[in-house]
């Protein structure tokens, strides 16, 4: 066995030049490449895909929900989404949840997304447009749908601006000249023809203009069938177009919203669509269906012309009839993809990044915040990271960062009022064991947790819910794997053929009183190491090299180096002890009055408590994890136990 299993620690050192090119050949790692340059390998494979867009919500509550959405329709395997730009909405800001920038940042770099923003120039100025593309760049994104812009205070007609750019082609080259080749740019295409346009063939001209300064690629406006994108196409081609050029699928979802967006887009309705829709206009579910069924027609038809390999999905912010048609057409990834441990950042400097501290793999979203600002990110070795700068965590108001659950929804499920410490044991209780608590509400989340629960839980959900009862309050855990499938449903990641290690993790907090004899306990386990310490750093104790972190999970695949995702690094545990004893405050702690006997016990748990992590080095054998915390619950109560029966 290579002695980097043997010990779990990170070799020191750099690779030769040979482990490198081998390395590059690891199944989760990536160089970035660009979208257009992956639109035409898929086109070129004939390999189908699909696209989203979606619009920037009015609410930050929207904000929270939208994100929820775009990450659950991510695990159907988009190969990317887009984001619209509304001018009433503060697009370019990028710290206001409902504007297009934040939006299209958080997609990017918190939801794993490849993100297109769109952008336009009209009734804009110059140095606010260039403003805005340095602010995209500034969050990592990378594509852009380059657009004019309606018309102002919502005309039918364009007005010449004289000293603003006029017209999207004059974007486009704006774009090129600022920042080169660094954005892919998508302009919009109008099959039916733009109706300013003087004619069909004079907006072909002005197509090819845009393309012609620099646009990589073509999505178009939503038409109602497919021989009309079909002869759009040939026509495209005819005149020297020879982009990708990807149809616009919009289902229609409701009368309402169907006759606003015909409004906006001047597009005339053929008269078999208005005759099948006027007679159930009133009933929602039945033109939803309806729109599906006509949609995935245009859909197989543009498929089955071999001309057309990917779709482009007006979602209209909702889920349901865009699914419904992507699994009718057998586009949607039945089972999401996996290439590590832990969700993705889709940002371009961290496709490489396959290492991170096992601490935030509950709360990636924070763990990607605080590391935004390095310049490299681990790959194929933690390292040391005593020069690690790991951002600040006071930002707690931002959207990303905020539990999804309304404060209503949390208070249920984590007590409207707390009696006793434990109350809170029974809270984390419930959320493993997914019981529902004394209201009689399902704990789907903690404040350590984003999600629910991950399935390999459940290989130890009954030996966690029995510490949990009785104080010992986890916050991650994984069970010891040996060599199990890379493709095992509960612990599998990375590609087929491969297999998994994991040494058993635990981590939780708990009292003092435990804390005291679990300190004598662990002398009998020299293959344990661990971390203990409380809220101020004050009082801390460990067993691990500081300098040398471990790792707590690898896979080995054929033919490529051993990939180790996981680690515990002493260093980023202190890091990550603020943020783990902050949440108590800062999420549960506020949910209740200041002076409430509530607060006071998360309060009393903050400063009192000690936060533990444990490591079984052994990871072939049965864990001795479990054992341990017994023994501690069981002596501590013994000790319990007797200083009550000696002040009675």
């Amino acid at each position: 066995m290579p002695e980097l299993l043997q010990n779990g620690n990170h070799e020191n050192g750099s690779c030769s030049k040979q482990q490198q090119i081998c390395r590059a050949h690891s199944p989760t790692l990536t160089d970035y490449v660009p979208l257009n340059e992956r639109v035409l390998k898929r086109i070129e494979s004939k390999d189908p895909w699909y696209s989203l867009e979606f619009f920037p919500p009015r609410t930050e509550n929207g904000a929270i929900n939208l994100i929820g959405r775009i990450e659950r329709m991510n695990r159907g395997g988009p190969l990317f989404c887009d984001i619209t730009w509304h001018p009433a909405g503060d697009p370019g800001n990028t710290e206001k949840p409902t504007s297009s920038t934040c939006m299209a940042g958080t997609m990017l770099n918190y939801c794993g997304v490849d993100t297109m923003l769109h952008i336009t120039c009209g009734n804009q100025d110059i140095e606010d447009i260039k403003e805005n593309l340095n602010k995209a760049k500034d969050l990592g994104i990378r594509n852009l749908l380059v657009l004019r812009g309606d018309p102002p205070d919502g005309g039918e007609s364009w007005t010449f601006q004289k000293g603003r750019l006029n017209y999207a082609t004059d974007l486009v080259k704006l774009v090129r000249q600022e920042h080169g080749d660094y954005f892919v740019i998508c302009i919009a295409g109008y099959p039916t023809g733009h109706p300013e346009c003087s004619s069909y063939e004079v907006d072909l001209k002005y197509l090819k203009e845009k393309v012609d300064a620099g646009a990589d690629f073509i999505i178009t406006q939503l038409f109602f069938k497919s021989e009309t994108f079909l002869k759009y196409v040939d026509d495209c081609r005819k005149i020297g177009i020879n982009c990708p050029i990807i149809p616009g699928i919009l289902p229609i979802q409701a009368y309402q919203s169907l006759r606003h967006i015909v409004k906006l887009s001047r597009l005339e309705v053929p008269q078999e669509i208005i005759d099948a829709i006027n007679p159930i206009k009133d009933n929602d579910e039945a033109i939803r269906n309806y729109g599906i069924d006509q949609a995935t027609t245009i859909c197989k038809e543009l498929l089955n012309s071999d001309k057309i390999h990917g779709l482009h999905f007006y979602t209209l912010n909702r889920e349901v009839a865009t699914i419904d048609i992507l699994k009718r057409l057998g586009m949607w990834l039945e089972e999401p993809a996996k290439p590590l441990p832990f969700k993705l950042s889709a940002h371009y400097n961290r496709t490489k990044e396959d290492v991170r501290p096992i601490f935030w793999r509950m709360r990636p979203n924070s763990y990607v915040h605080r590391t935004s600002n390095w310049d490299e990110f681990p790959n194929g070795r933690w390292g040391n990271s005593s020069a690690a700068s790991f951002g600040d965590i006071s930002d707690y108001y931002l959207f990303y960062l905020k539990h999804k659950s309304p404060k209503e929804d949390m208070l249920k499920m984590w007590g409207s009022e707390l009696k006793s410490e434990e109350d809170v044991w029974r809270v984390f209780y419930s959320y493993i064991t997914g019981e529902p608590n004394s209201e009689g509400v399902k704990v789907k989340n903690i404040p350590w947790v984003d999600e629910e629960l991950n399935p390999e839980t459940s290989l130890i959900q009954e030996k966690l819910a029995a510490v949990n009862k009785r104080g010992v309050m986890t916050i991650n855990s994984q069970p010891n794997i040996n060599a199990a499938p890379s493709t095992d449903p509960n612990v599998g990641w990375g590609s087929p053929g491969g297999y998994i290690f994991q040494k058993a993790y635990l981590e939780f907090f708990t009292s003092a009183e435990n804390v005291a004899e679990l300190k004598k306990i662990l002398e009998d386990y020299p293959y344990v190491n661990y971390h203990i310490i409380n809220h101020n750093g004050q009082d801390v104790d460990t067993n691990c090299d500081r300098s040398c972190p471990i790792a707590v999970t690898w896979g080995v695949f054929p033919g490529k180096e051993i990939v180790q995702p996981t680690v515990v690094d002493p260093i980023a545990f202190q890091t990550w002890k603020d943020e783990a004893f902050g949440l108590w405050k800062e999420t549960w702690g506020r949910l209740y009055p200041e002076d409430s006997d509530s607060r006071k016990i998360i309060n009393h748990i903050h400063d009192s408590h000690y936060l533990v992590n444990l490591v079984d080095n052994d990871f072939p054998k049965e864990s001795c994890l479990w054992e341990i915390v017994e023994r501690m619950l069981e002596q501590a109560g013994s000790k319990m136990d007797t200083t009550e029966i000696a002040i009675n």
